[in-house]
């Protein structure tokens, strides 16, 4: 049994037994009943896992009892020794998977996402170097079969990104890519470098849940809808319409826009799914600081002003700075074939901080 968590788990006993009595009654009604069937869904697993624990550590107390017997047979005290000790492994087992179970799971992991790249100091390298991560996070998603569709993109005469938007659906989208917002630095010789010195340039990339219309009700009246012409490289205006759509959020000042559609009202569905996703992040945002006040994650909070990232071409050494991460061959990381173990660290480090988290909330 784990010590700190003694009462969480038995609390958890409790509320199972209490949920399949309740269950039991036929004269339950449906929507109660639905909900209830929901949370006996996830708690089953759980006590699945504490019931091995328990008869785990009930099979060691028996071995123990033959083991300070006085008069127990020599064989019979080596065989249970030797079953202590594999019965302890497999309790050391048992406890790292159920604390595992006990991690609050974030419930947003499994949403589509929106990601946004917005190239920052450093000119045009650093809508190149813009056009580098949308890139890699294209093929990340191509890797792992999730479906991507540009909502936006603006790009400079070099074939530099500006700024984009694009929506991943798949499964578990947000859930594997919530740690890469924030501040990407590059270091590196640019191209039209004539002395050889390296440049410093960043990109910021946003991470946010796609958001239904159940989880955010927008007001009509607070937004201000703007219309205007689709613009290419340079300004260049590639459609006569003014099929691209702008939207304010008056109230808070948010701004979307998407005009990489012909239709306007599909652009405008776009817009306003973007304004939904920031909206939602916002409030999100909000109610993890309040939870989290006492305790800040260690991969970070997610603030796009925070430096989490840097490529370093000369070194050929990518650094996340949040876990001390360091991996050689950027190409391969750019190329998204690599980023997973980048990001599975991150993932561990959240577990290991939630846990640290819920045991000292015991």
């Amino acid at each position: 049994m784990i010590p700190v968590l003694k009462n969480r788990l038995e609390e958890i006993i409790n509320k199972f037994s209490e949920i399949e009595s309740q269950l039991s009654d036929n004269e339950i009604d449906v929507n109660i009943r639905m909900d209830l069937s929901k949370e006996h869904a996830e708690l089953s697993p759980i006590v699945s896992a504490i019931n091995e624990l328990k008869n785990c550590q009930k099979e060691i107390d028996g071995a123990q009892e033959i083991l300070d017997d006085k008069e127990t047979d020599p064989l019979l005290r080596d065989e249970a020794l030797i079953e202590i000790n594999n019965l302890k492994k497999n309790l050391e087992h048992l406890n790292e998977k159920t604390q595992k179970l006990l991690i609050p799971k974030d419930p947003d992991d499994n949403r589509n996402a929106i990601l946004e790249i917005r190239a920052g100091t450093g000119g045009d390298e650093a809508a190149l170097f813009g056009s580098n991560l949308l890139k890699m996070y294209s093929r990340y998603s191509e890797i792992q079969k999730w479906n991507i569709e540009i909502l936006s993109l603006s790009e400079n005469d070099i074939g530099g990104c500006k700024e984009a938007s694009i929506k991943i659906s798949g499964n578990n989208v947000f859930g594997r890519l919530k740690f890469e917002s924030g501040v990407h630095r590059v270091q590196r010789i640019p191209l039209t470098e004539t002395q050889g010195r390296i440049h410093t340039s960043a990109a910021t990339v946003a991470i946010l849940p796609v958001a239904e219309e159940v989880d955010i009700d927008i007001n009509i009246s607070d937004l201000r809808i703007d219309t205007y012409r689709a613009q290419g490289a340079g300004g260049q205006h590639v459609n006569k319409t003014e099929s691209a759509v702008r939207i304010t959020h008056i109230p808070t000042g948010t701004v979307t826009q998407c005009q990489d559609g012909k239709s306007q009202h599909k652009n405008k569905a776009k817009a306003l799914e973007m304004l939904r996703a920031k909206l939602y992040t916002n409030e999100k945002e909000m109610r993890d600081s309040e939870r989290s006040e006492k305790r800040k994650l260690l991969v970070g909070s997610g603030d796009r002003s925070e430096r989490i990232r840097t490529y370093n071409y000369p070194q050929d050494r990518i650094t996340d700075h949040r876990v001390q991460l360091s991996l050689n061959r950027i190409d391969e990381v750019l190329s998204g074939n690599r980023l997973n173990e980048i990001i599975d660290v991150l993932l561990v480090q959240e577990e290991s901080d939630r846990l640290s988290q819920l045991s000292d909330n015991n």
